[in-house]
Order: structure tokens, then sequence, then C-alpha cells
């Protein structure tokens, strides 16, 4: 009987330790289920076929297939190879604070250039235009892009100070 209290305990904080890891990967633009996902691998003492991955989460194959994929995007989980298996394996990549730190200093910096060119052309067409409030608006643009370029900043100095 002790056995069986033991493992139903050791799958309650199994359980607790994904839902709170999984909090903190939403934070990085992670869904609930990459989220989940990853920590179930990062948990787990061997590769994982997506059957595996379904049984442990309760989700559906199409679903760990989708999350896999964005998983393998982010350069966070890597297919491996072992003898005798015929079915892609799955494990998560060492080193989280280096690959999470690397991956969301690089979308912020993709997204800040991104949101920078949009408001530079904003800015375009408001220079082509005639209206009123013309340098209300020229004014409100560029606070707009140098606030990105602050953030710009702190991002490439992050990114370049190999605190990945």
């Amino acid at each position: 009987m002790t056995n069986h209290n033991e493992k139903d305990h050791f799958e309650s904080v199994n359980n607790q330790i994904i839902s709170e890891f999984s909090k903190t990967l939403e934070m990085f633009s992670l869904n609930k289920t990459e989220a989940q996902l990853f920590v179930t691998l990062y948990l787990n003492n061997g590769p994982m076929t997506l059957d595996d991955m379904k049984e442990e989460l309760g989700k559906s194959k199409t679903a760990m297939s989708y999350a896999i994929r964005r998983l393998l995007e982010f350069n966070l989980v890597e297919r491996v190879w072992q003898k005798g298996i015929r079915k892609d394996l799955y494990e998560a990549r060492e080193d989280l604070y280096k690959k999470f730190m690397k991956t969301y200093v690089n979308r912020w910096l993709e997204s800040l250039n991104r949101q920078m060119n949009n408001l530079s052309d904003i800015k375009e067409e408001l220079n082509d235009s005639n209206l009123e409030l013309k340098s209300s608006f020229e004014h409100k643009i560029n606070e707009a892009i140098s606030f990105h370029r602050s953030l710009e900043e702190v991002f490439a100095k992050i990114k370049k100070n190999d605190f990945l």
C-alpha cells in the first residue's frame, strides 16, 4: 500500500513542478502546452516519442506535434536517435538559461526592429500629408521610436556582453 501512495505522491510533486516551471516559461512567450511539454521533456530521464508525450500530458498527438515543432524552432529541444527505435525521439536541450535568454533576446530584438520600421513608415506617410496635427503626431512617433531604440540598446548590450 505504501508503494501506491509513494507513486501518487511522486506524480503529485511532478505535476506541481511541471505547473510551476511552465508558468515561468510562459513568460518567454511559449504557450501553455509548449511550456508543459518542454518541462516534461526536461524532467524526463530519456528521450520521448510523440506517443509518450501525448500519454504523459493527456493531449492530442496533433497538439504534441505542433508544440514539438515550435520547441524545435526555438532550439529548446532536439531530435535524437536510438538504435532499434523507428519513431522520432525528442529531448530537452541542457543549459536552460542561455537557451531561453538567447531565444528571448533575439525575439525582442526582431520585434523591436520590426516596430521601429513600422513607425518610420508611419512617419514617412505623415510627412506626405497636410494634417493640422502633423507636428503632434510626429512628436509622438519620435518618442515611440526613441523608446524602442532604448529597449533595443538594452537587449543588444545583453546579447553583446555574452550573458548568453
